[in-house]
C-alpha cells in the first residue's frame, strides 16, 4: 500500500512540473502514473550500474555529477514513454532537481507519524 501512495505521489508531481516547465510535456493524469512507475523502474534498474559506471566522475565532482544521471535517466524515460516528452538536457536537469524537492515535500505532509 506504501507503494502505491509513493507512486500516486511521484506521478502528482510530474503532473505538477509539466505543467510548471515548459518544456515537459506529459499526456493527462495517467500518462503521469506510467512516468513514475517508469522512473521507478529505471531508479531501481538503471541508476545504480550508471552511479557504479561513473564513481570516478562522481568522486571528483563531489557528488555534482549524480544530478547529470538523474537528467540523462529523465532522458531516458522521455524516450521509452510516448505520453512524456521534455525538450533538452537542462530542462531534464531542472525537471529532476525540482521533482526531487516537489517528492520530498510531497512525502513529508503525506508522511505517517510512527511512534
Amino acid at each position: 500500500m506504501n507503494l502505491i501512495i509513493r507512486l500516486l505521489l511521484n506521478a502528482l508531481a510530474v503532473f505538477i512540473l509539466a505543467h510548471l516547465l515548459s518544456g515537459v510535456t506529459v499526456d493527462g493524469y495517467v500518462g503521469a502514473i506510467i512516468v513514475a512507475i517508469v522512473l521507478a523502474i529505471l531508479n531501481l534498474l538503471v541508476k545504480p550500474i550508471l552511479v557504479i559506471l561513473t564513481l570516478p566522475a562522481t568522486i571528483f565532482t563531489l557528488g555534482l555529477f549524480l544530478l547529470v544521471i538523474n537528467a540523462l535517466i529523465i532522458l531516458l524515460a522521455d524516450k521509452l514513454i510516448d505520453g512524456f516528452a521534455v525538450s533538452s538536457f537542462w530542462t531534464a536537469l531542472l525537471f529532476s532537481v525540482l521533482l526531487s524537492i516537489l517528492q520530498s515535500l510531497l512525502q513529508s505532509f503525506f508522511k505517517d507519524d510512527k511512534k
